[in-house]
């Protein structure tokens, strides 16, 4: 008997909101990345197959950021139609261990978050208005 494997209609991620001094942390993605090329977002990265949320999360901190997390806390889960379909699950992460480092990202950087209405984060924008609700961080 042969099973079918029906492919997923968008790639999961995970996402990280990292809160500091009424700041987020944002990334600008580098030019020659195949998904979303040059954008400003939250960081963040797919899923592998048979891979847990809290195991990406975990993985991606230390490739993206260089960071091991000592809290954090699920937000939500969001569609996002970019190169290809992305739910994102997102976690709030306020303390870690280690130094912030840019290791995919062109930079990363703290934004204040009373100006993130100036830039075009969406569907991170509504992930962070989710998380300050939720948590009051």
């Amino acid at each position: 008997m042969s099973v079918a494997i029906i492919p997923q209609p968008f790639a999961p991620c995970v996402s990280f909101i990292l809160l500091r001094d009424g700041c987020v942390l944002l990334e600008k993605r580098r030019d020659d990345k195949e998904i979303d090329p040059g954008l400003v977002m939250v960081p963040g990265g797919h899923m592998e197959e048979g891979e847990h949320q809290h195991d990406t999360l975990i993985r991606e901190l230390d490739e993206e950021l260089g960071i091991q997390p000592r809290n954090a806390r699920y937000v939500c889960s969001l569609l996002h139609p970019t190169d290809e379909l992305q739910l994102l699950h997102y976690y709030l992460v306020t303390e870690w261990s280690g130094d912030i480092q840019a290791h995919e990202a062109e930079a990363v950087f703290w934004q204040p978050l009373s100006e993130l209405d100036a830039l075009d984060i969406t569907p991170d924008h509504t992930a962070i208005a989710e998380a300050l609700r939720l948590y009051g961080a």
